[in-house]
């Protein structure tokens, strides 16, 4: 840990902030505001699809700009997109809500990458502990973004409406924090050089394949089970204020591990890890289907939590094997881009699953990507250490 770290690691916190509260109201303004009840969580999908669509974009803004000024670029988006988010709540416009939350994805890419810019502040050898140190900040969302949205619920007279303006200001902190972080520039190909490989070439290797894989599938069936929560809570007659206690455990779960799970990788390895997180994700989905109380809520919600942490920082890791450092953007930006993309199928889906098929039949939809995630650590792991890369 160093200051410029600290620094970083506060503005993931305010980034999770932002997407706790976003996961806590999207969904619930979607269920008020939507024509058709299946339609509730497309803001929670258009924040995802905008990571998805703009994870290019922001690739390229970073490699001609570099990591702080494409990072405050990220920031006045998310403050633009939380004022059009305000007004469109607040004049009950439903797609203006969406496009909304799919120009604040522009902020969901950007800020996605403080987990591979921390390994930039620190030496080599402490790259997982860097990676795990920033998505620690993770914590403080946990805590604040619940109590937000519980806050200013009914700051302003359409519910929720006043959360998307109390999110401009937390803009402005991060901002004002990126303003004191000193990146490193972004390394270049020499001149004369091959500008590095094209994504069709690093996807040769086996190790970047499994790693966006496990990657992507674990945010899929955490985004899947953790945006549909707060309406699925509702339609077993549960009030808000529990619906934010189980995603606050949840988020605790998420990243309150970050602060072993590098260590525990540099013992064991990425895919050991990665492994226990499928599990973990197995166990969250039998206790869902073993009840609806609010304590079989915040188990399977926190167990989900711990078991994308480790599937989530294992594949980080994972990936920083499979690519040269002047390829760095173009990587980056392809994981982030399959990520999100998945993302968005699983915040679709669980809006149209949760209000035709239920809560279990949900949770039984997911075994699908967990089980075919297992399936290719499991073949990653049986080949040669060579023949990975």
């Amino acid at each position: 840990m160093n200051p410029q770290l600290l620094l970083l690691t506060f503005c993931q916190g305010l980034f999770l902030t932002n997407n706790v509260t976003f996961i806590a109201i999207n969904g619930l303004v979607g269920l008020a505001l939507a024509p058709q009840a299946w339609m509730a969580t497309l803001p929670v999908c258009g924040y995802v699809a905008g990571g998805a669509l703009f994870a290019p974009l922001v690739a390229r803004h970073q490699r001609a700009w570099g990591r702080k000024r494409g990072f405050q670029l990220g920031l006045v988006a998310a403050m633009f997109s939380c004022a059009l988010a305000a007004w469109a709540a607040s004049t009950q416009q439903f797609w203006w809500v969406v496009v909304a939350t799919v120009l604040a994805g522009y902020y969901n890419a950007n800020a996605g990458l403080y987990r591979f810019a921390a390994t930039e502040l620190v030496a080599p050898a402490f790259k997982e502990r860097a990676i795990s140190w920033v998505l620690a900040g993770g914590i403080m969302g946990a805590v604040t973004g619940p109590n937000l949205a519980k806050a200013s619920k009914d700051l302003l007279v359409q519910p929720f409406a006043g959360a998307y303006l109390v999110l401009i200001a937390v803009a402005l902190l991060s901002l004002l924090t990126l303003s004191f972080i000193r990146f490193p520039p972004l390394p270049v190909a020499a001149p004369g050089a091959a500008a590095g490989r094209t994504v069709r070439e690093l996807m040769r290797q086996p190790v970047f394949v499994v790693a966006i894989a496990a990657s992507a599938l674990g945010y899929g069936v955490m985004n899947l089970l953790m945006a549909a929560t707060p309406i699925a809570m509702a339609q077993c007659a549960h009030p808000f204020d529990n619906a934010a206690i189980v995603l606050e455990w949840h988020v605790l779960g998420m990243f309150v591990p970050s602060f072993f799970t590098g260590s525990l990788i540099k013992r064991f390895g990425a895919l050991p890890i990665m492994g226990v997180g499928v599990l973990l994700n197995l166990a969250c989905v039998m206790f869902a289907l073993s009840g609806t109380d609010l304590m079989h809520f915040v188990g399977a919600l926190l167990v989900l939590g711990v078991g994308w942490n480790f599937l989530f920082i294992g594949g980080t890791t994972l990936f920083t094997q499979a690519y040269r450092p002047e390829e760095r953007t173009t990587a980056q930006g392809a994981m982030d881009f399959c990520i999100y993309a998945t993302m968005t199928v699983t915040s679709f889906s669980s809006g149209a699953l949760v209000t035709t098929g239920g809560w279990t039949w949900m949770n039984l939809g997911s075994l699908l990507p967990l089980a075919a995630t297992g399936l290719a650590l499991l073949w990653l792991a049986n080949k040669p250490r060579m023949a990975r890369v």
